[in-house]
């Protein structure tokens, strides 16, 4: 067995008894420790103040009463304040530091039962941190009983010895996981280790997170999943701050940013606190930062590091401490050679580099995906709406094909499946559905950003913009129906094949034409081809 070294404070309360026969009767956590049978103590480092030097020479004869063979080594250590954490902490950090630990030779047992709770706090925090490379050991008298020995115990910090802990350990990282990923059970490897790798950062570092990939990736998502995370572990008290940095250009860039003073410029009709102000204490996330002037990012640099900037017009620097999640689409490195981006700033940015990979690059991830937006798209409207089997095989073998592009990637689909679930009141998307949206998402992606085709030729652009969006899209689908049926009842029994089985009066005939008259159309007119 390797010799034991046991390191503790001297307990100024409840190490302390009258000298006399009767301090015998009382427990005391210091002396109990060398009193043990199953507990030899070779090396007793005791801690103490100079104020509390009677006591210790007490207590260290008491050991040497009990304990011969156990060599004392007092170590006097003075606090300006024993609760001020930051002295007490930098003193015992002191002190580890300088200690000649030999872990390969040596036990170490670390005693919290004694000290101030600072003191006990501290001692825990430096075990932790492996400062001090031990096992913390507690004390205590045994119940019921007036004798001096009590009992003892020791907690290793190192968790993966208990599997109990270990295992529920797993599971709180992989609920963590799962909320970052917004609940979806993704199915990409790559995708998948990248956000255990995230979520191990987010709760464990305060350090900057650059998360690059293409617009529409999810990253904006991702940054907010981040701070609600954070957040639940009382990381974070202060609010979720975003910005587009691509909507800062010119001089309000910097008032946007880091505020201004009243005064400071033409219409500054008051004080304006600034972005990162308001994020003080929650997350900042700077989505696009590659699009910022070389002196925004100089000022962003700087209130990373320091956690001040300078408003607009202000005498005096602002404060605010903020955790900074940066988002870019461009290659930062590019924009370092190009001049375009300061090498500083993104060497700080650096740390934590995350790559979020297009949706095309996930295909497999697409079916769970649709469910999300699926019950996205419940909650948001109310309404809950499904595929029928083959339609759901059919929209999800495009989906996954190759002709399918996902230029916006998670944005074309969570549009995708807005179309859809809207153009069937039924509540059920059928295959007929999408077929005219892959035909859509064809057109979407072969460049045709004009009119729906559906409707070119058939209404003007000044009789488009009359209409709403909401409905150009359903007028879209009504004429791409009429068009596919050989008349007027056909095309009302097919767009109205549920809420017809609810009327006594079922003239579908009658309500198309109607809804066509809304916008000044016909069978006739809507009927020709384009």
């Amino acid at each position: 067995m390797k010799p034991v070294t046991v390191i503790g404070f001297l307990g100024s309360t409840l190490d302390a008894a009258k000298f006399g026969p009767s301090r015998w009767n009382k427990w005391r956590p210091t002396v109990s420790i060398c009193m043990q049978e199953d507990l030899r103590v070779d090396r007793f480092v005791l801690v103490h103040g100079s104020y509390h030097s009677r006591l210790a020479d007490q207590v260290m004869q008491d050991i040497r009463d009990v304990s011969p063979e156990t060599e004392i080594v007092p170590q006097q250590m003075d606090f300006d304040d024993a609760w001020d954490f930051e002295e007490v902490y930098g003193k015992l950090l002191d002190f580890a530091r300088g200690f000649p630990f030999d872990p390969d030779a040596q036990d170490y047992l670390i005693h919290i039962t004694t000290g101030t709770h600072v003191a006990q706090i501290c001692l825990f925090l430096l075990t932790e941190a492996r400062y001090l490379p031990g096992k913390l050991l507690q004390t205590q008298p045994r119940r019921g009983q007036a004798q001096p020995v009590g009992s003892w115990t020791t907690i290793d910090l190192d968790l993966s010895r208990y599997d109990s802990i270990a295992t529920r350990f797993a599971e709180a990282s992989a609920e963590s996981t799962s909320f970052l990923k917004s609940g979806i059970e993704t199915r990409n490897a790559g995708f998948n280790r990248m956000i255990e790798e995230i979520e191990q950062v987010a709760v464990r570092s305060r350090a900057p997170i650059l998360l690059m990939g293409p617009t529409g990736a999810g990253k904006s998502q991702l940054a907010r999943k981040v701070y609600e995370l954070k957040k639940l572990r009382h990381q974070v008290s202060g609010p979720f701050v975003e910005v587009n940095c691509a909507t800062l250009k010119g001089d309000s860039a910097m008032s946007a940013l880091f505020g201004h003073r009243k005064g400071a410029f033409t219409g500054a009709v008051a004080d304006r606190p600034g972005l990162l102000k308001s994020a003080d204490r929650g997350l900042l996330f700077l989505d696009e930062i590659g699009e910022l002037g070389l002196d925004e990012q100089a000022m962003i640099l700087r209130a990373i590091e320091e956690g001040r900037f300078l408003p607009v017009g202000a005498d005096s620097e602002a404060r605010s401490e903020f955790q900074l999640i940066a988002g870019t689409n461009r290659n930062l490195m590019d924009e370092v050679v190009a001049g375009n981006f300061r090498e500083d700033l993104f060497a700080r940015l650096n740390l934590w580099t995350f790559t979020l990979p297009g949706l095309a690059e996930r295909r497999e991830d697409i079916e769970p995906n649709l469910d999300y937006e699926l019950e996205r798209f419940a909650e948001r409207e109310g309404s809950r709406v499904t595929f029928n089997k083959e339609a759901r095989e059919r929209y999800l073998a495009y989906a996954e094909g190759p002709a399918a592009r996902w230029q916006g990637n998670f944005r074309d689909l969570a549009a995708s499946v807005t179309r859809m679930a809207t153009l069937c009141p039924g509540g059920r998307i059928d295959t007929q559905a999408v077929a005219f949206e892959t035909e859509r998402l064809a057109r979407l992606w072969s460049g045709d950003k004009g009119a729906p085709s559906a409707l070119a030729g058939l209404l003007d652009e000044d009789q488009l913009a009359a209409i709403d969006p909401f409905d150009r899209v359903q007028l879209d689908y009504v004429v791409q129906v009429c068009r596919q049926s050989t008349n007027l009842s056909e095309a009302g029994r097919t767009l109205f094949a549920v809420s017809r089985e609810l009327r006594s009066s079922k003239n579908d005939a009658d309500r198309l034409r109607k809804y066509l008259a809304k916008f000044n159309l016909d069978w006739a007119a809507v009927t020709v081809a384009p």
